[in-house]
């Protein structure tokens, strides 16, 4: 018998339950149709926040931003391309702390970037500040 992941899609926010092999192949959302996996970070809001963090079988990472932060702005780019390298064994997200102030303030989230680890919907790991692609690749293979 094969295992099988809850992935919540980056879209609708459903839970989707994937066999190993189509998690491997990336799947798609059987609500929306989409991509369960696009080589980006998902958007998270204060809504979908909670789904994303528990409802995953699989790690899920967040990085915890604001659009005025320059650092936030620098890493941007290297969070993509390791979103693009760590899917499907590993979810990174995004979360705008302005807009998201409750749950920037349940994590205690006081600079930015900070980025959360979270496996089973409970914080694995946690850094703060801007890192590169490999340098982001090397935390999240380690703390997931």
């Amino acid at each position: 018998m094969s295992e099988n992941f809850h992935v919540v899609c980056p879209h609708c926010s459903v839970t989707n339950r994937l066999s190993a092999g189509q998690l491997a192949d990336g799947g798609h959302c059987g609500r929306c149709k989409q991509p369960l996996f696009d080589a980006r970070p998902a958007e998270l809001s204060e809504e979908s926040f909670e789904r994303h963090i528990a409802g995953n079988d699989i790690p899920v990472v967040v990085d915890f931003w604001a659009p005025w932060c320059g650092p936030c702005r620098t890493m941007a780019p290297h969070f993509e391309r390791a979103a693009a390298e760590l899917e499907p064994r590993v979810r990174l997200a995004k979360l705008n702390s302005d807009e998201a102030q409750a749950v920037a303030a349940r994590y205690g989230i006081r600079s930015i970037p900070t980025l959360i680890a979270f496996r089973g919907g409970r914080e694995v790991a946690r850094q703060s500040g801007a890192m590169d692609t490999k340098g982001l690749v090397r935390w999240v293979t380690a703390n997931t």
